[in-house]
């Protein structure tokens, strides 16, 4: 759903506008294979965001090799072998490092969560989370459900897709 403005300008609903900007935090990964973006959100408003890839500091994916590709392991399995943190464990840690309490908070993500970034959204006090694209780890779909926390597939992925295309527009203007 959209709603226009009194110049009739269209503006996105809420989970649209902020799983496009989670499409925009995934633009900075440095994993070779796959880009996946976060956005903590309480309240109207984006308390952090996170991106998959190397912890800081750390040589990047590309430069290091990746371990899991060259051993073949698919994706949704063996996470810790991986040498970088999904985008929801860099955003909520993104949080935690400036301070900001995200208890409450609803997570946006590209992918739906795995079963490590499950437990750690759960823990974090997060209270709702929706996803663009689901992601094999069952897993983490049962932990969700037992804590009684929503974890939704978006399921309007033209609205996030008109949202883009909206700010490409706009941005044409510059």
């Amino acid at each position: 759903m959209t709603a226009h403005d009194a110049s009739g300008h269209e503006r996105p609903e809420w989970d649209a506008y902020f799983l496009a900007m989670a499409i925009m935090a995934s633009t900075r990964t440095t994993c070779i294979r796959r880009a996946v973006g976060a956005v903590v959100v309480s309240g109207n408003r984006i308390l952090a965001t996170g991106y998959n890839g190397a912890p800081s500091g750390t040589k990047h994916c590309a430069a290091a090799g990746c371990m899991r590709q060259e051993l073949g392991i698919p994706s949704g399995a063996r996470h810790e072998i991986c040498r970088g943190a999904h985008a929801e464990m860099n955003a909520i840690a993104q949080a935690a490092q400036s301070g900001t309490a995200i208890s409450g908070c609803t997570v946006y993500a590209t992918a739906a969560p795995c079963s490590i970034c499950c437990k750690i959204i759960i823990n974090a006090g997060c209270k709702r989370v929706v996803y663009l694209s689901p992601y094999p780890d069952a897993l983490s779909l049962t932990l969700f459900a037992e804590a009684g926390l929503p974890c939704e597939a978006y399921g309007y992925p033209e609205n996030v897709r008109r949202v883009l295309g909206g700010a490409v527009a706009l941005g044409n203007q510059f």
